[in-house]
């Protein structure tokens, strides 16, 4: 799968994983290290093949995610004689009374609490290991993190818990060790979570516009494989989706409003090569892993209600390029009163986003060295 060699957080978990007897963990690990990959060997070891149903749950907040996560697992897997995955996500119905023959069971909390208790197809007391990836979103979501702990309670004493998350406020790290009982914590620092590999720039614009001008430039001066660029709003990403088409690039659109199996057909199609641009609303900020996308772009930079910046969705956001050490880059495009923002991303990550001008093609052209 072009592992050459344990990535760090592979290489510091992965021991505390498959360690015998099992231990619980917590630990803090950014898009793009591999960490899937780390929490899958975990459960594929853990499995009994010759056993015919579930041992081992992996809670994710969004059913893309689950999907991905899955599909790291048949990748992964694929030589294990005899263990199989099943998926408790929308749309995917199972019968009261089924029995399911699959050891390995991903999903949203919302259908796993259903399959666990009100279906009855899941016998918690037989579960020996429990993943709770982008833990962080589990936690902060009104609904997710009362689901993921009702199904925790109900899992045996000696069963295994695995929390990941890119980002752990302290709020949340407090709550992580409520659930999960003696863990050993794995953290970064703070000023290790800007991805290093990603060089970042923006651009003050005026209106949407001239973000738009910007962007064509950006286009005609470097070579750009795939690019994700996020909105803030349903509005402006529908509007920026006409432009880009109207000029003949091949777009899709990934925002709240698409039904399950619209968004998984768009990641897909993303994913094939079909469309090159993937325009999103911040549904997609997290846990999307497209290797060919190069650029990320903030048409508008994350803010939360009370106009500061959202230095996670920054993180997650240009953390969709880059991926597993490779170079990326990062533009933002940020209105002149905005401009605080930049400073306030700079200082909190430790890090630098040069600013560039929009019609400065030469300097764009630098950036293909």
């Amino acid at each position: 799968m072009g592992f050459n060699r344990p990535s760090k957080i592979q290489e510091t978990a992965l021991p505390i994983m498959l360690a015998y007897p099992p231990q619980n963990l917590i630990a803090q690990s950014q898009s793009g290290t591999g960490k899937t990959a780390a929490f899958v060997l975990a459960m594929l070891s853990r499995v009994n093949a010759a056993e015919k149903y579930p041992q081992c749950l992996c809670l994710a907040p969004t059913y893309e995610l689950a999907l991905q996560i899955g599909h790291v697992i048949e990748k992964i897997g694929r030589f294990c004689a005899n263990i199989t995955v099943t998926y408790a996500v929308r749309g995917n119905r199972v019968l009261q009374g089924t029995t399911l023959q699959e050891q390995i069971v991903i999903g949203t909390p919302g259908t796993m609490l259903d399959w666990c208790f009100k279906r009855r197809v899941v016998d918690l007391k037989k579960i020996n290991m429990f993943v709770l990836d982008e833990a962080d979103i589990m936690i902060d979501t009104q609904g997710l993190s009362c689901q993921s702990i009702r199904i925790q309670r109900a899992l045996p004493k000696g069963c295994q818990m695995l929390l990941f998350s890119a980002t752990f406020k302290e709020t949340v790290r407090a709550f992580a060790t409520q659930i999960v009982s003696n863990p050993i914590m794995i953290k970064l620092r703070e000023e290790e979570l800007t991805l290093s590999n990603i060089r970042q720039y923006f651009f003050v614009c005026r209106s949407w516009e001239e973000k738009y001008r910007a962007l064509c430039n950006i286009y005609g001066s470097i070579t750009i494989g795939q690019a994700m660029i996020f909105c803030q709003t349903r509005r402006s990403a529908d509007w920026l989706s006409v432009e880009m088409s109207q000029d003949g690039h091949q777009v899709a659109i990934l925002t709240a409003e698409l039904t399950v199996a619209q968004r998984a057909d768009v990641i897909q199609r993303f994913r094939d090569g079909k469309e090159k641009v993937l325009i999103a609303t911040n549904v997609c900020a997290r846990g999307i892993d497209v290797q060919q996308v190069t650029i990320v772009v903030n048409f508008s930079l994350p803010t939360n209600q009370r106009s500061e910046p959202d230095f996670e969705t920054y993180l997650h956001r240009i953390g969709r390029t880059g991926r597993f050490g490779k170079r990326g880059v990062a533009f933002s495009m940020v209105e002149s009163q905005n401009v605080g923002l930049v400073q306030m991303i700079e200082e909190h990550f430790q890090t630098k986003i040069k600013q560039l001008d929009p019609d400065d093609m030469d300097e764009l052209e630098k950036l293909e060295n």
